[in-house]
């Protein structure tokens, strides 16, 4: 029987019925600890009360009305969003994928409006910018971009962490420099802060955008607000999605005036962005999440389970060689197929999700009680005993 629902998706045997704080309820009854988050997006976990309370009272009164009217919500949650960045402007997004065109879209249309021919975005293999036809280009892995061409031209993907490679290919054709502070679905690899810094310099001095990707770094999840923070630098734009609605679709664009200043009306819209429900949710996760004595907390409790990750790495070499990333965007290097670890975790109901490299990440909610943590990290070693045994 042909399915009702288009079969894109490799989806695990599971169909859950409710979630609070990390766990989540299966249809059947069971309990599953919830590291994945749904892919970093339920940042403060499943069914936050005062998420809940925005959604429910903004929906009492008011829906949509698309942006041919002031949205006050939306004016809010930019106005939090410029006070607490580099950001200058926000246009926002119901996803990092519609983030990721529009950047291309103001890379493009700011330089036209000089009149410089800069034809060239580099970007780094092992990104991930999305699916749609400009997002795909930008990463250009045969894994995304197979029998979708021809691909948008102007993209040049240059090996990860090779210094050499990007000053050769930092000219004066480069329009600007797309890159995740900390890659996600590439397997959790860390852009060391020395090396941002290099990108800055170098885009500084070639007039050279900086664009960066913070869709699944962002918001809280390395400890700070955002991963370029680590580093002490700021881009010229900025992708935001996954954390920044707490579960709701929201995503958007921070930029600053220089980046900006060619989108004029008419340049770019979007139908649902922005809308009041989006915007209540949001402002609300950035009014938790932005507070400095929150993102200690989440450094906090980054250094206990990376602590407590290294001892299960210590433990159980045959399953795992290496603990990767920054804050609680971590991830396990895996010795076996990570698969096979991702299958054991859930029989342990334990919920990871797999990335390149054959790494699996973890991804708990910011707010995740320590107790949890210890918890997730008994049925890791359950799921490493299991197949150490099999």
């Amino acid at each position: 029987m042909i399915s009702s629902v288009l079969p894109t998706y490799n989806r695990a045997p599971l169909t859950f019925v409710s979630g609070e704080g990390s766990w989540l309820t299966e249809a059947d009854g069971r309990r599953f600890l919830d590291l994945g988050a749904g892919i970093a997006v339920n940042a403060l976990g499943h069914a936050h009360p005062a998420l809940v309370a925005a959604l429910t009272e903004q929906a009492a009164r008011l829906w949509h009305v698309s942006n041919l009217y002031e949205i006050p919500q939306q004016k809010a949650l930019a106005d939090a969003l410029v006070e607490t960045t580099f950001a200058d402007s926000v246009f926002f997004t119901n996803s990092g994928t519609e983030a990721a065109e529009l950047a291309i879209k103001m890379i493009r249309r700011h330089w036209h409006d000089r009149g410089e021919e800069r034809p060239t975005i580099l970007t780094f293999e092992g990104a991930f910018h999305g699916r749609s036809t400009g997002a795909i280009a930008a990463a250009g892995s045969e894994k995304m971009t197979h029998g979708f061409g021809p691909l948008m031209p102007g993209f040049r993907v240059l090996p990860w962490g090779d210094h050499d490679a990007f000053e050769a290919a930092m000219d004066a054709s480069v329009a600007a420099v797309l890159i995740e502070p900390v890659q996600g679905e590439g397997g959790i690899r860390a852009l060391p802060e020395a090396c941002l810094k290099g990108l800055r310099a170098a885009c500084d001095r070639t007039g050279a955008l900086l664009v960066l990707d913070e869709v699944q770094c962002g918001m809280g999840r390395t400890g700070r607000l955002f991963a370029h923070e680590w580093a002490g630098i700021a881009p010229d734009i900025m992708m935001v999605a996954k954390g920044i609605g707490g579960g709701f679709p929201l995503g958007a664009l921070l930029a600053n005036e220089r980046a900006s200043a060619c989108m004029t009306a008419g340049t770019h819209g979007s139908t649902y962005g922005g809308n009041p429900l989006a915007c209540a949710v949001g402002l609300k996760v950035m009014e938790i999440v932005a507070d400095p004595a929150f993102l200690a907390e989440v450094r906090r409790k980054a250094g206990l389970l990376r602590q407590k990750l290294e001892g299960l790495v210590a433990a159980h070499p045959d399953a795992f060689h290496e603990v990767r990333g920054s804050g609680l965007m971590l991830g396990l290097g895996c010795a076996r197929p990570n698969t096979e670890l991702v299958a054991a975790a859930r029989e342990a109901g334990l919920l990871v999700v797999p990335a390149a490299d054959n790494v699996i990440r973890l991804l708990p909610a910011l707010n995740i009680p320590d107790a949890d943590l210890a918890e997730a990290v008994t049925r890791l070693e359950r799921a490493a005993a299991a197949l150490e045994t099999a």
